[in-house]
């Protein structure tokens, strides 16, 4: 039988955190989970091309921004499930432990990592607590919390917009929260921008941002304001 998982990786310019991305894969392998590794890239113009074929991923290219890269990558997946993952993320030691649980206690729901940042300062711990609190009570877990989803689900509900943002927001919605639910193991995230930014300051204009989006403004715009 062929191994369940499919991981899409979308990319741009991250030389610099794939290599740490793909490690920490290794787990998978060893548990027989990945079926395989497909980076979908939205014009890179560094060593991310060569990163992924030294480590035997599929490239995708064409596609550009984030929503239009993920749906790219799912449209050839083979896997009977799909685990879409953040470049600059890194999955804890545990990680295939529990999604092979998942995959075969709870076939019926989707599911996202418990967040944690890359970073020993103390406001890391705060916006973490605050980011998997937001993101159980809302059921809207961010992108770099990764998510597991069957095959099944993913084509049912229409998979991932082409948006240029909020695209992880808007398809916990369509899943809806009675669908999710949310995995002990560890995705372990960049810090790199809240370190430049400012944590609470970067924190609270993401908050602002989901706030605009949820009561109905664009994509579009908002993707103007984050850049």
């Amino acid at each position: 039988m062929p191994a369940p998982l499919s991981i899409i990786i979308p990319t741009l310019n991250a030389a610099e955190g794939l290599p740490g991305c793909l490690q920490s894969l290794m787990p998978g392998l060893e548990l027989g989970l990945i079926r395989e590794v497909i980076v979908t890239d939205g014009g890179s113009e560094d060593a991310t091309a060569r990163i992924a074929g030294d480590t035997g991923a599929t490239l995708i290219t064409g596609a550009k921004g984030r929503g239009a890269q993920l749906a790219a990558g799912a449209k050839p997946a083979r896997g009977d499930w799909l685990l879409f993952l953040h470049a600059d993320t890194q999955l804890s030691r545990d990680w295939a432990e529990r999604v092979g649980n998942h995959i075969d206690t709870r076939p019926d729901k989707a599911a996202a990592f418990t967040l944690k940042y890359r970073s020993d300062a103390r406001a890391a711990r705060w916006l973490e607590k605050r980011a998997n609190r937001r993101a159980r009570w809302l059921g809207l877990p961010y992108g770099d919390q990764g998510l597991l989803i069957s095959r099944q689900l993913y084509d049912r509900i229409g998979g991932y917009p082409d948006a240029p943002l909020m695209e992880d927001v808007m398809i916990a919605r369509t899943i809806g929260k009675s669908r999710l639910v949310f995995l002990d193991a560890e995705a372990r995230t960049s810090a790199a921008k809240y370190e430049r930014d400012g944590w609470r300051k970067r924190a609270w204009r993401n908050a602002f941002l989901l706030t605009r989006f949820l009561t109905g403004a664009k994509p579009e715009t908002l993707a103007k304001a984050y850049r």
